[in-house]
């Protein structure tokens, strides 16, 4: 399903990763290994914002805290990929969430609506030593967004979709703390007119060596996203606590 959602940008995404790549290879031949991690996560995002799938359709409206998210929502799912060899760094992260709400529209008729967001983020870049114990990951790449939308009525049911891609550009900072603590922060900015009109990230970990592969961590993220094509509208954010396991390779 993943696939058959971002099909259309593969190929736009494999050519910006290619280009960077061919780019940064002679750093990246400094070493011939790879090395890898997966992160499994959650996260208890509260959700604002508000979503208008064309002009002079009913506007739905999400204002949540985390126990509310937790009552209201239908699926999660966050997985986070990072591969480096020598100073190249490649990465990726797919999130998955599905909410819904019951209210009224307008003027006072019961309504049911459903937002469900997908987002695929593939990018590329160079690692920078930043002293004893702290890298900094330049990175550019491609945020493909999937927005559904689906408002119900006894007068009216629509269900729109909303696919687009985003530029990015992000930075990513690991300092180690002791032998088994470090902080992780991660901070990225794109759309810039390009598939919505402003989009930004930031993601800040404190994360703990359990063994030799496994890390264990903890933290914080916020999503924003500022979208309006041809009468859809979405401005909101996902706001809240992260957890996860990172096992490396």
């Amino acid at each position: 399903m993943l696939w058959s959602v971002f099909g259309g940008i593969r190929a736009i995404a494999v050519m910006v990763a290619m280009t960077v790549v061919v780019a940064l290879m002679p750093v990246a031949a400094k070493s011939q290994d790879w090395s890898g991690q997966v992160t499994l996560y959650g996260w208890g995002a509260g959700v604002t914002g508000d979503f208008k799938p064309f002009t002079g359709a009913p506007t739905l409206s999400f204002d949540k805290s985390l126990s509310e998210v937790l009552e209201d929502l239908d699926a999660a799912f966050f997985v986070t990929g990072l591969a480096r060899r020598g100073d190249l760094v490649l990465l990726g992260d797919f999130t998955h969430t599905s909410s819904s709400r019951a209210g009224v529209v307008p003027p006072g008729i019961p309504a049911s609506g459903k937002l469900t967001m997908q987002s695929l983020t593939l990018a590329a870049g160079r690692r920078i030593q930043a002293g004893t114990g702290a890298t900094v990951d330049l990175l550019g790449g491609l945020r493909a967004w999937r927005i559904d939308g689906k408002i119900s009525s006894p007068v009216l049911r629509i269900a729109p979709e909303s696919k687009f891609v985003d530029p990015i550009l992000g930075l990513r900072a690991n300092a180690h703390l002791s032998d088994r603590w470090s902080l992780l922060g991660y901070f990225d900015v794109g759309g810039f007119g390009v598939g919505s009109d402003f989009t930004w990230q930031a993601a800040v970990t404190a994360n703990y060596q359990a063994s030799e592969n496994l890390y264990l961590s903890a933290g914080w993220r916020h999503l924003y996203l500022d979208y309006s094509d041809s009468g859809t509208v979405f401005d909101g954010a996902m706001s809240g606590p992260i957890i996860g396991a990172t096992w490396q390779f």
